[in-house]
């Protein structure tokens, strides 16, 4: 019995030491490692008397604390496309506590809390007496164990010099990476909030700011996980270039110029409003921090500039159903809320609304031929190609929108969530057509409403969850400026966007916080 504690002891840490901190790279491979980390902590286990419980400590933390990483990676990973830090997820913490009160009241949630306190320390626990056991096994005979972890030791450095993969020190690098960072986001924090008070931008004079789009309408619209990897992964591409093709065509028939290129997004997998934020600030906002710091700030937003150059400021939001206070900040006159827009049709699942009705609302609340109105600039969120992608709306007669009912037979005869959800190449289709539905869409307002006083800015937010673009590491967006006015877009000439809705492999891909500066200067005398 003792020799088989031994032998699972010594498997335990070697699963947490080699063990890689994202699911898809964990392989029969990964285990084919001699972790250099085990060979030290071998060796200074030798150590005994007084020194040897405070080794036995200072060992169980940097273990706990590597196997909590790893897990929290795994999980951030699967959802955001990146290693957990503890600067820019330090407001999950509080968002997990208000979901859970939410959901299952504040004694559930208290229970849950209790359980994961709980966990932690059962962790802390169970690997102390881990170490203490292979701390015991190697004292027990010292010189044996000694001569053996020299030997595996010479046995790493030379694998080391000769580059082969087998010679491991992950978890090290894993703890290391982790501690950076965070210093690393620490800092960039503190650079923030003196970029916050800086804002060359801002200072064009009312008079030349925007005039090359006087009397114009301005859209911009945010597709949900509307991304590069859609026309690039075979999955998808074939028919979401299609899309774009036939959409290319329909608006030049119509007299519309298109032209298109890529921007990287701050955020990956969600937090949609981070993307939102970098675009119209034109700041990298890419933690909640940042963007609570933004919005507390007196820094113009895209939104408020048009205030002042004379336009008349509205969003449409249908994913908010609560309030939202951070929303004075963008300077908007008007904010629609789901409960704003009048939809009286049954939810897409999650999904309040979709897209077609969230359009069609601006067209009668905003958009609406008037002599006497001022141009609107307006920014829409459109959330149909969110998950759970299903259902899927499709187009109708758009003067039979009406309050939405007539979508009631979509939702009424599509599968439910967990029917697809059991698929992952289901999921994939799914997605796939929620983002044909999405750009379709937008072109078919812009044919029906458009006119030569419309220009619309279209783009991404962010990927989807890893698992759906099969763990695509890029983060960027498609952007579309979309006008049928030729000095539109002979204003961005020299941006050099692909013509069409279609961008070219080799299009321009910058950074989603310098648009706001490119649309300030390209349509400012």
């Amino acid at each position: 019995m003792k020799k088989f504690f031994n032998i699972a002891t010594l498997v335990f840490l070697f699963i947490v030491l080699v063990i890689p901190n994202r699911q898809s790279a964990i392989t029969p491979l990964s285990f084919v490692n001699l972790p250099l980390e085990l060979i030290l902590v071998g060796l200074i286990f030798l150590i005994k008397g007084v020194p040897a419980i405070f080794i036995r400590g200072s060992a169980t933390l940097l273990l706990v604390v590597g196997l909590i990483l790893k897990i929290t990676d795994l999980c951030t990973y699967q959802i955001f496309g990146r290693p957990f830090n503890p600067v820019l997820e330090a407001n999950l913490i509080a968002d997990g506590v208000n979901l859970l009160n939410g959901t299952i009241g504040h004694i559930g949630a208290l229970i849950v809390l209790v359980l994961i306190a709980t966990l932690i320390a059962g962790i802390v626990l169970f690997s102390y007496v881990v170490l203490g056991i292979f701390q015991h096994t190697l004292q027990h005979a010292t010189k044996k164990y000694g001569l053996g972890l020299i030997g595996a030791l010479g046995i790493w450095l030379i694998m080391d010099f000769y580059h082969t993969p087998f010679a491991s020190n992950s978890f090290y690098q894993l703890i290391e990476m982790h501690v950076s960072e965070t210093i690393e986001s620490i800092n960039e924090l503190k650079d923030f909030k003196n970029n916050l008070e800086q804002d060359a931008d801002a200072n064009v004079s009312r008079d030349t700011l925007f005039s090359k789009l006087k009397g114009k309408d301005v859209l911009v619209i945010f597709v949900e996980s509307y991304v590069r990897t859609a026309i690039e992964n075979p999955t998808f591409s074939p028919y979401v270039r299609a899309i774009l093709d036939k959409s290319s065509a329909n608006l030049t028939e119509k007299g519309f110029f298109s032209r298109s290129a890529y921007l990287t997004s701050p955020t990956y997998g969600g937090i949609s409003w981070l993307a939102h934020g970098t675009l119209l600030s034109g700041l990298w906002i890419n933690s909640q921090l940042r963007y609570d710091q933004l919005v507390m700030s007196k820094h113009a937003s895209l939104n408020r500039l048009f205030k002042q150059a004379g336009w008349r400021t509205v969003t449409l939001q249908p994913a908010h159903t609560m309030a939202w206070p951070q929303g004075e900040y963008f300077g908007y006159d008007k904010i629609y809320a789901a409960n704003d827009l009048g939809y009286q049709g049954k939810p897409f699942n999650w999904i309040t609304m979709p897209d077609q009705y969230t359009l069609s609302a601006f067209q009668k609340r905003e958009h609406q031929p008037a002599a006497s109105r001022k141009p609107v600039m307006a920014e829409i969120v459109l959330i149909s190609s969110h998950a759970p992608w299903v259902p899927i709306p499709h187009l109708v007669d758009w003067n039979q929108v009406g309050d939405g009912n007539i979508f009631n037979s979509q939702v009424e005869e599509s599968e439910l969530p967990e029917v697809v959800w059991q698929d992952t190449g289901r999921i994939r289709e799914q997605y796939r057509t929620s983002i044909e539905y999405a750009i379709s869409t937008v072109v078919s307002y812009i044919l029906h409403y458009g006119d030569d006083n419309l220009v619309v800015l279209v783009l991404g937010d962010h990927q989807p969850a890893p698992f759906v673009t099969q763990e695509s590491q890029s983060h960027d967006v498609l952007v579309h400026l979309i006008s049928r006015d030729e000095s539109v877009i002979a204003s961005i000439k020299d941006w050099h966007w692909s013509k069409g809705m279609l961008p070219a492999d080799n299009a321009p891909v910058w950074k989603m916080d310098v648009m706001r500066g490119r649309l300030i200067s390209a349509f400012s005398h």
